[in-house]
């Protein structure tokens, strides 16, 4: 007798369970509708992961990032190039915390919006779908940064090797339409101990670092572009604590009475901040502003 019939019954069950697996599964998310927005961010639920368009993206501009001139000029000739089509670098933003670097990302995005640029951020959990990321956009006609912000990388962890695979490590080449811009608190994305200089060589007359170093320095060397931020002058921070004042449109008067606050509020959180100023403009602005009255019913 033949041995079809169970063989047909197997499959049969296989199929029936795999059609329930099927069933239980959440939908395929929608196509992004890339009209909606100029930002989205990569989102996941049970394994799948989609854009979500960004309905109000930060309207910070360029003209509203005081003190950082020369951080400013470079990245905008690189985004420059990139939404003109020409050769851009991808770009890692590092220094001091809150001196600009990811309002930088965000005034760039807002500058050249209207010529096609387009902005999605990605968390570091979520690094390991940026290949499937790049495939949604590849070939279409606008121009995306990928924005990684605030990244670093602890020992063991191994999401950055999706990054340096498509920074510059994959057999196939990133789309042209398609940039990384990231920033951290370090240079070289990693933590760097004291134990990992006793890997150096010594060969002939040259040093060569160990391969714990060599690791973590080809991440960042894979960013074409480096630009660094510094802590800020006192005078940097009162000049950009006016900047956010006179938008807050508080008087003259009072932001020139204002300045040993800001220097207090400054010293109370132990940083001369761009964010520090914008938080003590914001705190003081409110403070001035008189609630609307309520009316009576």
């Amino acid at each position: 007798m033949s041995d079809t019939h169970p063989l047909e019954s197997l499959l049969a069950r296989a199929e029936a369970v795999l059609g329930r697996l099927e069933a239980s599964l959440p939908p395929l998310p929608a196509p992004p509708d890339w009209q909606s927005s100029i930002a989205f961010r990569w989102r996941k639920s049970q394994g799948r992961g989609w854009l979500q368009a960004v309905r109000q993206p930060h309207p910070i501009r360029l003209a509203d990032l005081e003190n950082i001139d020369d951080q400013k000029a470079r990245i905008t000739v690189n985004t420059r190039q990139f939404v003109a089509g020409l050769p851009a670098n991808n770009v890692l933003l590092t220094g001091a915390r809150g001196c600009g670097k990811s309002s930088l990302v965000k005034a760039v995005l807002n500058e050249y919006a209207d010529q096609g640029l387009r902005l999605i951020e990605v968390d570091k959990e979520d690094l390991i779908d940026l290949a499937d990321i790049v495939d949604l956009v590849d070939g279409r006609p606008e121009r995306f940064i990928i924005f990684c912000d605030d990244l670093s990388f602890e020992a063991g962890e191994t999401a950055y090797k999706a990054l340096k695979s498509v920074l510059d490590g994959s057999v196939a080449a990133p789309p042209d339409n398609v940039l990384i811009y990231a920033t951290s608190n370090r240079r070289h994305l990693m933590p760097e101990y004291f134990s990992e200089n006793l890997e150096t060589k010594r060969v002939d007359d040259e040093i060569h670092p160990g391969e714990t170093t060599e690791e973590k320095i080809s991440l960042s060397e894979r960013f074409g572009l480096w630009i660094s931020f510094y802590p800020f002058s006192q005078d940097d921070y009162l000049d950009i604590v006016r900047h956010w004042l006179r938008h807050f449109r508080v008087n003259e008067a009072t932001i020139a009475a204002s300045e040993r606050e800001a220097l207090n509020w400054a010293l109370s959180r132990g940083s001369r901040s761009g964010r520090v100023a914008w938080q003590f403009a914001r705190d003081l602005a409110g403070r001035r502003k008189k609630p609307a009255a309520k009316k009576k019913s």
